[in-house]
């Protein structure tokens, strides 16, 4: 009794591969890599962010509790 035998599938193709990104899969990244680049090289055009003096008392006292 013989086993059936399955044909070879074919073999890869070759060719290349179509894959297309919008243009915001670019865009996006670079404007972000520029931004950062930017902020490097001049650091006092960043503004700091001022918190709420609530949040930061809170902080705070979560700091000495574990510091104990």
């Amino acid at each position: 009794m013989s086993a059936p035998t399955h044909p070879r599938p074919h073999p890869a193709t070759t060719g290349r591969a179509d894959i297309r990104l919008p243009w915001w899969a670019l865009a996006l990244p670079a404007l972000a890599f520029v931004t950062l680049l930017a902020l490097i090289l001049n650091p006092s055009d960043a503004q700091a962010a001022t918190g709420d003096p609530a949040i930061t008392h809170l902080l705070e006292r979560v700091q000495e509790l574990f510091a104990r």
